[in-house]
């Protein structure tokens, strides 16, 4: 075989596997990342993508710190709390956003939260408002 014939093969023969190649199908996207149901670390997470809405709980704040979280729709807050306590929190389809700070792991949970005061209530709103103890009565005199 000639030289000649041997440089026409591998031209040949390179042409065809790039033809191969550009009429390849281009390979599908990976799916997104289905949400999660535990936010284990500080950030705002997006409901309905980054997380599913549902209601969660929480042991509370991380050392001896304060847990700060906050539900929100685009640029209205929905409800917050800044707490030494655990927390239930609903978060709902509707809301947007969910924000974390220095708390210990969420977890979704199929507990429901706990009531909240009517609007006759007044002294439990003032003692979720100040803190549980506040308006017990004083302990007995020694």
């Amino acid at each position: 075989m000639s030289r000649t014939s041997v440089v026409v093969a591998m031209i040949v023969a390179g042409w065809c596997a790039s033809a191969g190649i550009a009429h390849a199908e281009p390979e599908p996207a990976p799916p997104p990342p289905a949400p999660k149901t535990t936010i284990d670390a500080d950030g705002t997470y997006t409901v309905g993508t980054d997380i599913v809405p549902g209601t969660y709980a929480s042991a509370g704040p991380i050392t001896d710190g304060a847990c700060y979280w906050k539900r929100a729709n685009g640029a209205d807050l929905l409800d917050n709390a800044l707490t030494k306590k655990p927390q239930v929190v609903v978060i709902q389809p509707t809301d947007t956003s969910f924000t974390t700070n220095d708390c210990q792991p969420w977890q979704k949970t199929d507990v429901p939260p706990p009531a909240q005061p009517g609007p006759g209530d007044l002294l439990g709103q003032l003692g979720a408002f100040v803190g549980s103890g506040i308006l017990s009565p004083p302990a007995p005199p020694r």
